[in-house]
This record gives structure tokens, sequence and C-alpha cells, in this order.
């Protein structure tokens, strides 16, 4: 992998997470966007809509397309918000309750897998260069480096 980019790395590393999340979904007849989606949402007090795309690092638009299948499926409700009128909380049922113990457990046994499997400096190290990289990409700033070279 020595040819590699690190974008490539990246991305086929999250290709082949997002296949075995979406394989151990489809056991239950769901999908990983759903299990992320079950995840994010508070269980006790519910997550208002607006608040869960941010969360999620989801478009509007898919989210409302996954909202939409998760509340035909009897996973969730939508209430409106008691201390803000103009939005909606999304809540469990006690079926999305029940999914969403089933996609933390598949999201610990992968995380446990993997520690399981890397040495603890190893996985410092790639956590440390992952928050990095985060970093780097929401400072926005390594375009625009390019473009002033460029000039």
């Amino acid at each position: 992998m020595r040819d590699k980019t690190i974008d490539y790395i990246l991305r086929s590393t999250w290709i082949s997470i997002s296949k075995m999340y979406n394989e151990q979904a489809a056991v239950k007849g769901s999908t990983m966007a759903t299990g992320f989606a079950l995840i994010s949402i508070d269980p006790v007090d519910g997550t208002p809509s607006t608040a869960l795309g941010p969360k999620m690092g989801m478009e509007a638009t898919s989210l409302s397309r996954t909202l939409k299948m998760m509340e035909q499926k009897g996973l969730i409700s939508r209430q409106k918000n008691p201390e803000d009128g103009r939005s909606v909380l999304i809540h469990l049922t006690d079926f999305g309750i029940e999914m969403r113990n089933f996609s933390k457990n598949v999201v610990k046994s992968f995380d446990t897998a993997v520690k399981q499997n890397i040495e603890p400096e190893k996985l410092n190290t790639f956590l440390e260069v992952a928050t990095k990289i985060n970093d780097l990409v929401n400072q926005k700033n390594i375009f625009k480096q390019e473009a002033k070279a460029d000039k």
C-alpha cells in the first residue's frame, strides 16, 4: 500500500467498514444509516430533528429520507418540541430502542475486535493521525494554500 494515497486508504477502509455494518444491519432488515441514526437519537429525551443532521454529518435530504423510512418501520416518532413549538423532537419507539441496542452492540463488537488485534501504541498513533487529518480538513486551508502557491 506504499504507493496508495492517504485518501485512497481512508476511503477504501471506510467502504469496507460500511459494507460490514450494512451486512450486519441487513440481518435485522435495516441499514447502516438507520443504525447510525438510532445511535444518534437520545433514547430518553429525544433529539431535535435540526440537531440530528449535523450530529451525523448527513445532508438534510438524505436525513429526511432516512427518518421517513424509520418512521414507516415504527422505529421513531416525531413530536412537537415543548420548549420550541417550531421544532420537532425525534423519539425512539420501543422497537427503535431495541434496534438501537442492536446497533450499539455491532459498533462495540467492531471496536473490541480492533482493540484486540492492534497494539495499543499503534492504535493511539492511528487516532492521533486521524484526528490531525480531520483537523486539517476542517480548517479548510489545504486548497487555499495551493491556490496561493499557484499565483
